[in-house]
C-alpha cells in the first residue's frame, strides 16, 4: 500500500527520454558516417575498404570487453553518470576525427572512431533502463522504442548526409573541405548535446513511475549483488535463447549497414548518393516498426507472438531483398529494403523489452548489455563472412549467408517460453 501511494509519473520524463535519443543519434551518426560512403574514404586516405569497414566494426570490438565494467558502474552510480560520460566521449571523439583531414593522417581518425566507440558502450544498453526508471506500466515499451528510435535515426542521418555533403570528387583538397564540414558540424552538435545533459539530465524521478520500479526502489542495496546477477541471467533459458536470437538478427542489421555501399554500387556503378538513400529507407521504415511494435506491447502485452512474427518477416524481407538487387531496377531495391529494414529494425526495442520481461527484477542495464554483447559478436563474425563471400562469390552468396542466419534465429525464437515475470509483479502489486 505505502509502495502505491508512492508511483507517480514525472513531467521532466519526456525531457530526458528526447536528450537521451538525441546524444545516441549523434553517436549512431558517427558509427555508419564512413561505411556510407566506404568508397570515397578509400580513395582519400588510400587505405583498403576492408580498412573503412573495420571504422563501422570498432564499434562492435570495443563494446564485447567493456560491457561489463559500464553496466557495473550503471547499477552502482546510476544514469545520469552513465550519460554524462556517453555524451562527453561522444563529443572528444568528434572533435578528434577534425584533425584527420588530411590523407596520412588515417590513424588520426581511427582514434576518433575509437573515442566514439568508447562513447557507444555508455549509450547503447540505457534504453530499457530509461525506460523503467521514468515511464509507468502503460507506456514503458513506447519509451524504450523511442530511446531505440533517436538510434536509428543517427543510423538513418549516417546514410543520407555524408553522400550529400561529401561529392565523389577526384581533387583531394576538395575532398578535404567537404569532409572537414561534416566533423564540424557533427562536432557542433554532440559538443551542445553534451551541455544540455549536463544541465537536464536527472538520476530518476521524485517518485516511480510503476509498481515494479517501486518494488526494486525498496529493496535494500545489500541485497544486490552484480556478479550474482549475471549468473542468474547466464542460468536463465529463455533469455539466452533470446540472447542468441537477439544476436542473430541486429548482427545481420550490422553486417548489411556496413556493406550496403558496397553491394549497390557493385549492381549500380556511380550511385552513392542512391546507396545512402536506400540505407536511410532501410532505417527509417525500421523506426517506423519500432515505434509500431512498442505501441503493439504496451497495448496487447503479447511479448513472444510479436517478436516470432517480426523474426519470420525480417527472414521473408531478407531473401526478397537478395533476389531482387541485381534485377537492375533501383525501385525495386528501395522497395525491398524499406519491407526488410521495417521487420529487422522494428525487432531492436522487441529484443530490448522481451528481455526485461524475462529476467525481472535483474537490472535492465545488465540484460540489455548482454544482449549487445551478442549482437556486436555477431555484427564482427557476420561483417567479415559476408564480405569476404562477397569479394570471392558475389553479392547474392553473401545475402543468402544472413538469410540462412535468420532461419536460424526464426527457428530458435519458438522455442523462447513466454515468462513474463514484470507483468507478474505489476499485477500482484495492483492486486495487494
Amino acid at each position: 500500500a505505502a509502495a502505491a501511494a508512492e508511483v507517480q509519473l514525472s513531467r521532466l520524463r519526456w525531457a530526458v527520454l528526447l536528450l537521451f535519443s538525441s546524444y545516441s543519434l549523434c553517436n549512431a551518426f558517427q558509427w555508419i558516417q564512413y561505411g556510407s560512403i566506404n568508397n570515397v574514404f578509400v580513395r582519400f586516405y588510400d587505405v583498403s575498404a576492408f580498412a573503412i569497414d573495420w571504422l563501422s566494426m570498432s564499434y562492435m570490438l570495443i563494446y564485447i570487453p567493456l560491457l561489463f565494467p559500464v553496466a557495473w558502474l550503471l547499477d552502482k552510480r546510476g544514469l545520469r553518470l552513465i550519460a554524462l560520460a556517453g555524451s562527453a566521449l561522444n563529443a572528444m571523439g568528434a572533435w578528434v576525427k577534425l584533425g584527420s583531414l588530411k590523407p596520412h593522417l588515417f590513424p588520426v581518425t581511427v582514434l576518433g572512431q575509437v573515442i566514439c566507440g568508447l562513447a557507444q558502450v555508455f549509450i547503447l544498453g540505457m534504453p530499457s533502463r530509461i525506460a523503467s526508471v521514468w515511464f509507468g506500466s502503460q507506456e514503458v515499451s513506447t519509451a524504450c522504442s523511442i530511446a531505440v528510435f533517436g538510434n536509428q535515426l543517427g543510423i538513418a542521418a549516417g546514410f543520407l548526409v555524408p553522400p550529400v555533403l561529401i561529392p565523389n570528387v577526384e581533387d583531394v583538397e576538395k575532398l578535404a573541405y567537404h569532409i572537414s564540414i561534416m566533423f564540424f558540424m557533427t562536432a557542433g552538435v554532440a559538443s551542445a548535446l553534451f551541455i544540455l545533459v549536463i544541465i537536464v539530465f536527472k538520476e530518476k524521478p521524485p517518485n516511480p513511475p510503476s509498481q515494479a520500479q517501486a518494488l526494486i526502489q525498496s529493496r535494500p542495496a545489500v541485497e544486490y549483488s552484480y556478479v550474482q546477477s549475471i549468473l542468474r541471467l547466464l542460468c536463465n533459458a529463455n533469455f539466452l535463447l533470446l540472447m542468441v536470437t537477439y544476436g542473430l538478427n541486429v548482427g545481420c542489421f550490422y553486417a548489411l549497414s556496413t556493406l550496403l555501399n558496397r553491394m549497390v554500387i557493385h549492381h549500380y556503378p556511380g550511385e552513392e548518393v542512391n546507396a545512402g538513400r536506400i540505407g536511410l529507407t532501410i532505417v527509417l521504415s525500421g523506426m517506423v516498426g519500432a515505434l509500431i511494435s512498442g505501441i503493439w506491447l504496451d497495448k496487447t502485452k503479447t511479448y513472444k507472438q510479436t517478436t516470432l512474427v517480426v523474426y519470420i518477416m525480417s527472414l521473408v524481407g531478407m531473401i526478397v531483398y537478395t533476389f531482387t538487387l541485381s534485377l537492375g531496377h533501383l525501385w525495386v531495391v528501395f522497395v525491398t529494403a524499406g519491407l526488410l529494414g521495417f521487420f529487422m529494425t522494428g525487432y531492436l526495442p522487441l529484443g530490448f523489452e522481451f528481455a526485461a520481461e524475462l529476467t525481472y527484477p535483474e537490472s535492465e542495464g545488465t540484460s540489455s548489455g548482454l544482449l549487445n554483447v551478442s549482437a556486436q559478436i555477431f555484427g564482427i563474425a557476420l561483417t567479415v563472412g559476408q564480405g569476404q563471400i562477397m569479394d570471392h562469390f558475389g553479392t547474392k552468396a553473401g545475402n543468402l549467408l544472413l538469410c540462412s542466419v535468420l532461419f536460424l534465429g526464426t527457428v530458435m525464437t519458438a522455442f523462447i517460453k513466454a515468462d513474463l515475470r514484470r507483468q507478474q509483479a505489476n499485477l500482484e502489486n495492483e492486486q495487494t
